[in-house]
């Protein structure tokens, strides 16, 4: 069932009857204005002992007379997304939690505070209205139906909220498929589909034809797996305007890594470092979150998304250490680390986007374990062959609420690449190496010199949610990639 989101003038005075649940916020200059639950929440707070006038962070939850339950929160709306959208994330989830059919959101204060926290509300209750899936014997719970606004603008419709959500929920959905369920086949047949519904061009290069081809860095992570299922996903939404009969405007490339399960190969992982690996597919995820948000929105930019949907797995045929193989430019790699299998298959993917000239290309990878001991899992780390570009996507990081820092990539770092026996070595095994600038340094080689953007999705999961996202697993990414699809391109 679709959700239906309703926008309406006046701040709410009081719970109407119908109402179950209700989120009541309000900026720090606003005070105690009239609206549901006033009283029990100033009445909760002086039992805990805290002076209702000094209340700022924490958001408090009442049940009403009516029976309501309603949340308050206070929200600074010159605060930090990544700030404010935790405070509503927190502020809705005992109202979640119960899984209510109907949902009221209330905002007061000025006209420009109520646009501003009318919009983060709507993000965040909309990327926590449906449940992620799960195979439970008791009954599956409730998606939200209805969201009504009260204090927002005229005729508001969210469109970039409701879009951004959307990707969101798609990213996270896949990417807590399990391992059994989401196979490099099923992946493939669901983007098929998803093509499909949404007019998009689909195009699939099989391990049969990426082998003629000869993209051997794909394929030596592809051949460990029986199946042969591997494949290598091209869609293609052009929203760029037509001018005398020809499509004129920006082209962006997004690359995602797409390993629906990584054992680590011969370089076999251990049990708590495998436990999760169904998620190493979430670069590709958020790809085809952005792709659907952009797509849904109808910006004006052609958008090619590259998905390299493969697993690692270990077999008589998978690639080994100390192995040279040849990329799809003619790249000879001596591969040292079958865990390192990100990088091969991004190797050959990047090689196609960058054939295509895309005015520049975003790639996303849960790349890097050296990313995570850097930064934790609250914020992902970003690398470019443009300053510029890097800086952008920091800025589109904070304006968004999905945190980005950005590493230097500077070219001696190539000294610990060098092979005796190949062009390149896939990775180093000394500990302390700083991997995921390496990886970075791996994975230029094969842009073609394109304004290129690498995120290593250090915070794809996170316990305990993440900003405006709830559960673990976080949709990081889309957010910030939307934002930078949606702004002017970086400079060649």
């Amino acid at each position: 069932m679709t959700l239906r989101i309703t926008g309406r003038r006046a701040s709410l005075v009081a719970a109407p009857a119908r109402s179950t649940h209700v989120l009541v916020v309000v900026s720090p200059d606003q005070g105690w204005p009239e609206a549901p639950g006033r009283t029990e929440v100033r009445a909760a707070l002086q039992r805990g002992g805290v002076d209702p006038n000094e209340w700022r962070g924490t958001p408090t939850v009442v049940q009403v007379a009516g029976g309501q339950l309603v949340s308050w929160v206070r929200v600074d709306p010159s605060a930090a997304a990544f700030d404010r959208h935790t405070a509503l994330r927190k502020a809705l989830a005992p109202l979640l939690a119960e899984r209510p059919r109907t949902l009221d959101v209330t905002v007061h204060g000025s006209d420009a505070v109520r646009e501003s926290l009318a919009s983060d509300a709507v993000l965040v209750a909309l990327q926590n209205s449906v449940p992620l899936p799960a195979w439970k014997r008791s009954p599956a719970p409730t998606a939200l139906q209805s969201l009504t606004v009260h204090g927002a603008a005229a005729g508001a419709k969210w469109a970039v909220e409701q879009a951004r959500a959307a990707g969101n929920q798609l990213c996270r959905e896949l990417t807590a498929m399990p391992a059994n369920m989401l196979t490099p086949g099923t992946y493939r047949r669901r983007v098929r589909e998803l093509a499909k519904a949404e007019g998009w061009q689909f195009a699939e290069l099989d391990t049969t034809r990426l082998t003629r081809l000869g993209a051997g860095a794909f394929m030596a992570v592809a051949r460990g797996s029986h199946q042969a299922d591997a494949a290598i996903v091209h869609l293609v939404y052009d929203g760029r305007p037509l001018r005398s009969g020809r499509r004129t405007g920006r082209t962006v490339a997004l690359v995602g890594k797409g390993i629906c399960f990584d054992t680590g190969g011969h370089n076999l992982k251990k049990d708590t470092s495998m436990n999760t690996m169904h998620t190493d597919m979430s670069g590709s995820a958020v790809a085809l979150g952005t792709l659907l948000a952009a797509s849904r929105l109808g910006l004006p930019v052609r958008i090619d998304a590259w998905l390299a949907i493969a697993q690692n797995h270990l077999s008589p045929e998978a690639y080994t250490q100390n192995e040279v193989v040849t990329a799809l430019d003619g790249t000879t790699i001596e591969t040292t680390h079958t865990d390192a299998e990100g990088r091969m298959v991004l190797a050959d993917t990047l090689t196609l986007a960058s054939r295509a000239k895309p005015d520049e290309i975003i790639d996303f990878a849960t790349l890097t374990g050296a990313m995570c001991t850097a930064l934790g899992t609250r914020q992902s780390g970003v690398l470019s062959n443009r300053d510029e570009f890097a800086e952008r996507a920091v800025a589109a990081g904070a304006a968004t609420g999905e945190r980005v820092v950005a590493f230097p990539m500077p070219a001696d770092y190539d000294e610990a690449l060098e092979s005796t026996v190949a062009d390149v070595k896939q990775c180093v095994l000394e500990s302390g190496a700083a991997d995921h600038i390496l990886a970075a340094r791996f994975l230029q080689r094969f842009v073609n010199d394109v304004p290129w953007l690498h995120v290593d999705l250090s915070a794809a999961t996170n316990r305990g949610g993440l900003g405006a996202v709830g559960t673990e697993v976080t949709g990081f990414g889309v957010g910030l990639a939307l934002e930078l699809v949606s702004s002017p391109s970086a400079r060649r």
